[in-house]
């Protein structure tokens, strides 16, 4: 297969401005008016970033995938001077194929549009399959996602076309299997693929005894923003969708003006491609330089691959006689260690949070007798 140049925030980031996620300052802070703001600050940081990093590395190629996909919304919903959607078309024909197909009896221009648009969308899928190879798999599934939606709400407006006012317990069952489809793709599926493979990069590559050097790394490695827009998304896909099936519901003759709703429908749709193309973009740039699959946990074990196992604590020994020490590594990577005072315990160097007692930064093995650092009871890699 060819091999496909991608942005990554490991490698173009350092050749753009030397600008991280932990770098970015806020004019202002909520915090400093009330404390409870401080997850608030932590977002605008992210969007402030993501803001940065799409303004240097989005091109002619995303602007081209958004336009495309416009395209598609627009060509597919646009009735001006035809009226083919808005008086409701014959409804006694439908189908592809045949000589009494609905799709081909309609109006030569309306056929023109949908058969431009059909091949918008397929364009635009080829474009996002081209620029994103380390999502295709996860493209594949929001795309499964979207259709499902879309299926759904229009299966639940066959029965109800008011949808969802005046409707009964039945006709939800297309939203509700849709949206079903939606979470368990979108949430179970791609979100769980795209955190699981973070957590595998960072715990592998940016590993340091300094533990502010790995909280750091953390820290850039944030994916609330892109979860918050994946959210989104699935919001704006709703209601883009339910807007769409909306417009084309009414039984002839239709009395009421449904271009509202095909606004609604096309500028949605527009947003929530926009939103796509992020929630793809975003993953690999900050993860394809590592050359990491995008990929859970789970798969990965399918696929009989490695997977590190992450231990909640994991023991001292003694770098002289290599004895179990008293020294424990917990899982962020904090040192405890016991006062040599009283019962309680904590990082060496600071106080005891049970007596004030400081924390020795030297153990005496129980082996061999000798007295060394904390630190030299854990191997480089365990002391971050």
């Amino acid at each position: 297969m060819e091999e496909v140049e991608v942005d990554t925030i490991d490698e173009d980031l350092a050749d753009a401005s030397q600008v991280r996620l932990s770098d970015v300052e806020l004019p202002f802070k909520l915090e400093e008016r009330n404390s409870r703001l401080a997850p608030l600050d932590s977002l605008i940081q992210e969007y402030t970033f993501h803001g940065k990093m799409i303004s240097q590395q989005w091109g002619v190629t995303e602007a081209m995938i958004i336009g495309i996909g416009s395209l598609s919304i627009i060509l597919g919903a646009w009735d001006l001077g035809i009226g083919e959607i808005a008086s409701g078309g014959d409804y006694n024909r439908w189908g592809l194929y045949g000589d009494e197909a609905g799709f081909l009896h309609v109006n030569d221009f309306s056929l023109m549009l949908a058969l431009l648009s059909i091949i918008a969308w397929i364009g635009f899928f080829a474009l996002l399959w081209t620029r994103f190879p380390l999502m295709r798999e996860n493209l594949v599934w929001l795309m499964i996602a979207t259709l499902a939606v879309q299926l759904g709400f229009v299966v639940s407006h066959s029965s109800a076309s008011d949808f969802p006012f005046g409707t009964s317990t039945g006709d939800w069952a297309g939203f509700a299997i849709g949206n079903l489809v939606l979470i368990f793709l979108a949430v179970i599926v791609v979100h769980r693929a795209v955190i699981e493979t973070r957590d595998i990069h960072v715990e592998e590559r940016h590993t340091h005894p300094d533990p502010r050097v790995v909280q750091k790394a953390w820290r850039d490695h944030s994916l609330k923003a892109w979860s918050l827009n994946l959210a989104t998304w699935m919001i704006f896909l709703n209601i883009s969708s339910w807007a769409g099936a909306h417009a084309v519901s009414p039984r002839p003759p239709i009395e009421n003006d449904m271009t509202l709703y095909v606004i609604i429908y096309a500028l949605f749709g527009i947003i929530s491609m926009a939103l796509l193309v992020h929630v793809l973009w975003y993953p690999q740039f900050m993860l394809g330089a590592a050359g990491d699959r995008i990929q859970s946990v789970r798969a990965r074990e399918v696929a009989g691959e490695f997977v590190p196992k992450k231990a909640s604590r994991s023991q001292g020994s003694c770098p002289i006689c290599s004895a179990d020490s008293v020294a424990v590594r917990n899982q962020d990577g904090s040192i405890q260690v016991p006062c040599s005072n009283c019962e309680g315990n904590g990082a060496p160097g600071t106080a005891c949070a049970e007596c004030n007692t400081i924390i020795p930064a030297r153990i005496s093995c129980s082996e061999c007798g000798s007295s060394t650092t904390v630190m030299s009871h854990f191997s480089r890699s365990e002391a971050w």
